[in-house]
């Protein structure tokens, strides 16, 4: 399920598509909007590596969400582990 879109629900769209913008402008447009996706992709990467340089000649540590990362899964495998103490002997075999 697709933001809570169904199939017959993608059909129409696809249909009303093809009926506005013709079968021939469809791989142009999907090209424009891929092509749109890279360049946005691409400037955020630029941004967060400007960020992280100038954090770096400043002196900021950039390396605490990698320590956050860490703590955060040390949590959920301790969570997991013992969900799976507990429901252990529940579970059944299918």
């Amino acid at each position: 399920m697709f933001l809570f879109i169904s199939g017959a629900e993608i059909f129409v769209i696809g249909v009303i598509v093809v009926m506005l913008f013709g079968a021939d402008k469809i791989p142009e447009i999907a090209r424009g909007l891929g092509k749109g996706m890279q360049q946005l992709k691409n400037a955020t990467n630029e941004v967060k590596k400007e960020i992280t340089e100038s954090g770096k000649n400043s002196g900021i540590d950039t390396n605490f969400v990698k320590d956050i990362k860490k703590e955060v899964n040390k949590i959920k495998d301790n969570v997991t582990d013992q969900i799976d103490d507990i429901t252990g002997p529940i579970k059944r075999n299918l």
